[in-house]
């Protein structure tokens, strides 16, 4: 027995006339007459009583139609259940992220996904790039929003680039040289410099020794943005942050280019690269910034 057999008996049994739920069903009268009768000897019961116009229900009938309503009404309920997580309607969604780098991308991600899902439920997590990639690895989250980690990091995830930031040099607004319009990086060197904490952001410390020697000047590690940025409007030193930095820190500290260029800081959406749920490429779908505003 099978679900269409249900489903076919249901028919026939609501219209009383096997003529009209064929045409309902789209089969043919003498399949669906077959169907039934498969079904009957299947349960060894007489389930109808076959006039020249109509059907009626035996006794039997009747249970059976009762019952298998609800089979159906289960199986259909079964189905869109599912159906509704992997289109992410009744889903919990897992999100970490960093806060200096995701402030022009996270509210309209959520913005977004919340108009294409609006009874998902999404639960945020500021979190240290190592803590984001150790949490992605144990599937305690679904998927980060951070700076691209390198190639060795990735294994098993993929990495999808939302956005491009110019590395610049942050300074207290009545620095020296916050009148300039560019500084050069062997100018930029001779500051005493603020950072993220070593253990934490490894290849932040790997690039500003690529671009400022290991002689740099660090006076200062902070373990959030918004310690830098009270630590740098304070003026007891230079950072060098991404430009998406302005989100945060507004008018409290200025930044400016360096010259030549650095690389620019690349920000995406980090997830488990084995079968991503409909939720995951939906939210990764509509977090692109629009970075012209």
């Amino acid at each position: 027995m099978e679900l269409r057999h249900l489903r076919y008996f249901v028919a026939v049994a609501g219209a009383e006339n096997v003529s009209r739920a064929a045409m309902k069903l789209h089969v043919s009268q003498p399949a669906l007459s077959r169907q039934i009768r498969d079904l009957e000897d299947e349960l060894k019961v007489l389930l109808l009583e076959r006039g020249a116009q109509s059907v009626r229900l035996t006794d039997a009938g009747k249970i059976f139609f009762r019952e298998a309503r609800a089979v159906l009404e289960r199986a259909d309920a079964a189905v869109a259940a599912v159906r509704a997580v992997a289109g992410g309607a009744h889903t919990e969604l897992h999100v970490g992220y960093a806060p200096s780098l995701t402030a022009q991308i996270l509210p309209g991600a959520l913005r977004n996904f919340q108009r294409e899902f609006p009874r998902a439920r999404v639960l945020l997590h500021d979190l240290s790039t190592e803590e984001m990639m150790t949490q992605l690895r144990a599937k305690k989250i679904h998927l980060s929003l951070m700076a691209r980690p390198c190639a060795n990091q990735l294994r098993g995830l993929r990495f999808t680039e939302l956005a491009r930031y110019p590395m610049c040099i942050a300074m207290a607004k009545n620095h020296p040289l916050a009148r300039l319009r560019a500084v050069t990086r062997e100018k930029a060197a001779r500051e005493n410099f603020i950072t993220y904490t070593r253990e934490d952001y490894p290849d932040y410390h790997a690039q500003l020794g690529g671009l400022f020697g290991e002689k740099l000047r660090i006076v200062e590690e902070h373990d959030s943005a918004t310690s830098l940025i009270a630590a740098i409007e304070s003026g007891r030193g230079a950072a060098m942050v991404p430009t998406c930095m302005a989100c945060l820190a507004g008018e409290r500290i200025k930044l400016i280019p360096l010259t030549p260029a650095p690389e620019p800081l690349i920000v995406g959406a980090v997830s488990r690269a084995v079968a991503p749920t409909a939720a995951v490429e939906k939210f990764i779908a509509v977090a692109k910034p629009d970075l012209s505003r």
